[in-house]
């Protein structure tokens, strides 16, 4: 079976395989690492979207207790900046509105190179603040 015989059906809990309909609960039953990997990453999901980033160090406890590489490659790169992350998981502040300012003077500079000098990039890059 390749990749593309398996869709999401049109409800999210069946999956399109071939000619039939399995369970998204039948398929998990059938694979293990499929339901370890599901479970986490739906609690990885809640506790982004609830801001519980105390929660997180309870999480790579029981990923690095499942036989997912993925999962434990995931858990580490966690691990390295634990702080940050768990700042990022509990705050409410967020650097959005400023990553998206970066990324327009980015395009700006792009759009510009090699046609003209700092002055006007500067110039265009500071009309565009307004918008």
């Amino acid at each position: 079976m390749s990749d593309l015989d398996c869709l999401w059906g049109p409800d999210a809990g069946t999956f399109s395989v071939g000619a039939g309909t399995i369970q998204l609960t039948e398929v998990l039953a059938r694979c293990p690492e499929l339901s370890a990997a599901h479970r986490l990453v739906r609690s990885f999901a809640a506790i982004l979207s609830t801001r519980t980033g105390q929660h997180l160090k309870d999480w790579v406890v029981s990923a690095r207790a499942e036989d997912l590489p993925g999962v434990h490659s995931f858990a580490v790169g966690l691990e390295k900046d634990w702080d940050a992350v768990v700042q990022g998981l509990t705050s409410r502040w967020n650097s959005g509105p400023v990553e998206g300012r970066v990324n327009h003077i980015k395009m700006v500079k792009r759009q510009m190179f090699g046609r003209a000098k700092l002055p006007l990039l500067r110039k265009r890059v500071l009309l565009t603040a307004a918008r």
